[in-house]
């Protein structure tokens, strides 16, 4: 997840038109799109290797859409007919909706019995392969809050929100640094995720 460095994956005031928050879009992720730029070169690396072995995909539905209550079944997400994950995507919401499969080899299928149910799907559907949790914030934060994520990868982007969504709000949790990429624009962070911060 691309952060912050005041700790936020997202500004304020999200909405269709914003679904970063207010100016948090091009904030956090203009430099996905300049990897071609000279001193990016860790950025395309990172960006190219990073989901190789993902085989299964898991966000909530605020990631998904904008939507809440029953389905506009006409919103099929923000990416268009082809969304990048070419992989099965299970989208955590309370109310049911049939698989919705899509170009690339994406299938988006909603999991209303919580976090652990869509992760044994997510991980019958992977095989030997990784399961991802692709965001956003408060997905992420239910699944370290139960213990359930290995690792946490951050890009930790040179600026300041001031407000919005925080990663890690509420959580108390121990994690040892693996990987450090610095790159001109952004600093990429893989943390081993070792449980529930028991300190004083």
């Amino acid at each position: 997840m691309a952060v912050s460095l005041d700790g936020f994956t997202a500004g304020p005031d999200q909405s269709l038109e914003h679904p970063f928050g207010t100016g948090a879009r091009e904030a956090l992720t203009s430099w996905m799109f300049e990897t071609d730029r000279p001193g990016r070169e860790q950025d395309a690396h990172l960006l190219g290797t990073l989901h190789a072995n993902t085989g299964a995909h898991i966000m909530g539905r605020n990631m998904f859409g904008p939507g809440r209550g029953a389905w506009d079944e006409t919103w099929t997400g923000w990416w268009g007919p082809e969304p990048p994950y070419h992989a099965p995507v299970f989208v955590l919401t309370h109310h049911p909706r049939k698989p919705l499969p899509m170009g690339g080899g994406t299938t988006f299928e909603f999991v209303t019995d919580g976090i652990e149910a869509a992760l044994d799907r997510a991980r019958a559907a992977a095989g030997e392969q990784d399961v991802e949790i692709a965001g956003g914030a408060s997905t992420v934060r239910q699944y370290l809050r139960a213990g359930l994520l290995d690792e946490l990868v951050l890009h930790l982007v040179p600026v300041t929100l001031g407000a919005g969504e925080r990663l890690l709000d509420g959580l108390r949790i121990q994690l040892e640094p693996a990987e450090v990429i610095p790159s001109a624009t952004v600093t990429h962070l893989r943390y081993r995720v070792l449980g529930p911060n028991t300190a004083d």
